[in-house]
């Protein structure tokens, strides 16, 4: 049984969506960001960096693991799922998932702070963000058009770059003209582990006093 610690994030997705995948049993334990739940003493024993998501193997002592790329290779490697034995598809595989780790993720991130959240809207930092992003999916759409997926087969890279691409209208990022990137995303958003996945947390309806708060410390948890 895995213990599944998340919120309703790109990087939350990026677990729950790899465990349906992986068709694994977890429990679910939704942090409720706005309150710092994932501050709190408990939390950080889980990940002392204080962001989801977290899992917690229990049929292997307990096991702990953060950081979402991390999480997905663990449980890849546990199930021997979406992760290639051959070194260098594997290899491939990992570059992919690093590339959204240290590239998508954080510039989509970065532009939905400044174009959605920010209270002072500052044009360079907005275009900066936003022109990073496409430039990304750019070269997504590059490798598409010669593979179905991101390294032939689907992987763990798919989930997690599909995780924050799908999300590219809140981020203010246009795919006009991404004909292979619009593909793939239209194909693994019909994939019913993907479906659900994309459920998990349930939502709970905001309050209308608090729901800027809390979009705004939603924003900032992606930015892991």
């Amino acid at each position: 049984m895995i213990e599944l610690y998340t919120a309703a994030t790109p990087n939350g997705y990026k677990a729950s969506v790899t465990l349906e995948e992986m068709n694994l049993s977890y429990t679910v334990h939704a942090l409720d960001l706005s309150t710092g739940a994932q501050k709190k003493d408990g939390f950080l024993k889980i990940n002392p960096n204080g962001r989801i998501p977290a899992i917690v193997d229990t049929e292997n002592d307990h096991f702990a693991v953060f950081e979402s790329g991390a999480i997905m290779i663990y449980l890849a490697e546990k199930t021997g799922k979406l992760l290639p034995a051959d070194p260098k598809k594997r290899s491939q595989v990992i570059q992919w998932l690093m590339f959204q780790m240290g590239g998508v993720g954080p510039m989509m991130g970065q532009a939905n702070v400044f174009y959605r959240y920010a209270e002072e809207k500052i044009p360079y930092a907005i275009e900066r963000y936003q022109r990073e992003g496409r430039r990304l999916f750019e070269v997504l759409n590059t490798q598409l058009k010669e593979h179905e997926f991101l390294v032939d087969d689907y992987s763990i890279a798919d989930i997690a770059n599909w995780c924050w691409v799908r999300s590219y209208r809140w981020s203010g990022i246009s795919i006009e003209g991404l004909e292979a990137l619009q593909r793939w995303l239209q194909a693994i958003e019909q994939r019913p582990a993907v479906m659900r996945g994309c459920t998990v947390p349930e939502k709970k309806e905001r309050s209308s006093d608090n729901e800027k708060e809390k979009f705004i410390d939603s924003a900032r948890s992606m930015l892991v």
